[in-house]
């Protein structure tokens, strides 16, 4: 303690903490010298009564394995498949306490019959599942009679910068609440294998089994990400954590609280990265194929172009683009930055369904 008042004098240790938590934040900012030590807690009790735990009732159907078997096959007519009932546990968000709405991992409720939701005080609602989306893992639960909750704010995950702070809070090993920190580690992660639309944000802070659906959220208590999966050969942390970023999370959300489930489109392109940085673009996605009479033609995208930025967002890979056209609904325009000839263009696209009849010819979709 004598150490900590010694730089408490020299301003070593004020400095440090304005630089972590910036000058917004000083009323929580410890003074050394009256013994008070640096803390999250004020931020923690705002933020987990937003954050709940899921029980889950479902059904699932699995390969019976004495049906590999001819004799049990032939005198004992065994079914082909089993169906037997599990139970599972993750964990949620409040998005919006008026209507009920929890934000969760799809693979949570994947096979739910039942679903069950515990608030941090203990209180217990039944759940209904309004959709779900399995390729980009969200899933979106409604409490029912919803009454004395409490949502968080939704931040902005395009934001977000390698290096911050941000909390994991979930419910690991069914263990209840809890509360783990760390850094962004990196973003736009990709590659995986988890789902079909990937932009990750990785972490280390602790992110275990029944974390899943829970809250990354940042130091000014806004929900930036939704966890979803690990990396661990053994099942446990390992300082590997991944969660989707709430803005794709967002997208998706709308979507199933106005239908139910999410409608994808097309414009009609395939896409690659660049290889290198070229002339005039340091980032971006090049349009390796055009549909004919898809919506990219008719808008005069070219092959070779090279797309900058989309609805004013700036493109730094073909899996980013595809995500957002992915996530466009569907009759939605989207306002494409481009450079063609080391010039710089500007072209408009409608995303249609991708279930659109399309003109004879090769054409990725």
């Amino acid at each position: 303690m004598q150490f900590l008042r010694w730089l408490g004098r020299l301003g070593v240790v004020s400095g440090l903490v304005c630089a972590l938590f910036g000058a917004s934040t000083s009323a929580q900012v410890p003074e050394l010298n009256t013994g008070r030590i640096p803390s999250l807690a004020s931020l923690v009790r705002e933020v987990t009564p937003a954050v709940v735990n899921i029980s889950v009732q479902g059904r699932v159907r699995e390969d019976n394995p004495l049906y590999q078997d001819p004799l049990f096959r032939e005198f004992f007519n065994v079914p082909k498949q089993l169906e037997k009932e599990v139970n599972a546990t993750g964990s949620g968000v409040i998005v919006d306490a008026q209507r009920g709405y929890v934000l969760t991992a799809n693979h949570v409720v994947a096979n739910a019959t039942a679903v069950q939701i515990r608030t941090k005080d203990g209180r217990k609602f039944a759940g209904r599942v309004v959709g779900r989306d399995a390729p980009t893992d969200i899933a979106l639960l409604q409490i029912r009679e919803p009454g004395g909750l409490k949502g968080i704010a939704l931040g902005d995950s395009d934001a977000l910068q390698v290096g911050d702070f941000v909390l994991a809070i979930g419910n690991p090993f069914g263990l209840g609440q809890t509360v783990t920190s760390g850094l962004v580690s990196a973003l736009g992660r990709t590659g995986l294998g988890k789902h079909g639309y990937e932009d990750f944000i990785q972490t280390d802070a602790a992110i275990n089994p029944g974390n899943s659906g829970g809250g990354l959220i940042n130091l000014r208590g806004e929900l930036v990400g939704i966890n979803t999966a690990i990396i661990s050969p053994g099942g446990g942390n390992v300082g590997i954590g991944f969660a989707v970023p709430i803005n794709m999370a967002r997208k998706v959300m709308e979507q199933l609280a106005a239908h139910g489930r999410v409608e994808r489109g097309r414009i009609g392109i395939s896409l690659e990265d660049l290889e290198r940085p070229a002339a005039g673009a340091m980032q971006g996605a090049r349009i390796k194929e055009v549909s004919p009479g898809s919506p990219a033609e008719r808008a005069g995208l070219r092959r070779g172009d090279i797309i900058l930025r989309a609805n004013d967002v700036p493109i730094r890979s073909a899996t980013q683009m595809r995500n957002l056209i992915g996530l466009t609904p569907v009759g939605r325009q989207v306002r494409l930055t481009i450079e063609r000839d080391r010039a710089t263009e500007s072209a408009t696209v409608e995303v249609v369904p991708l279930n659109e009849q399309r003109p004879r010819g090769r054409g990725p979709g």
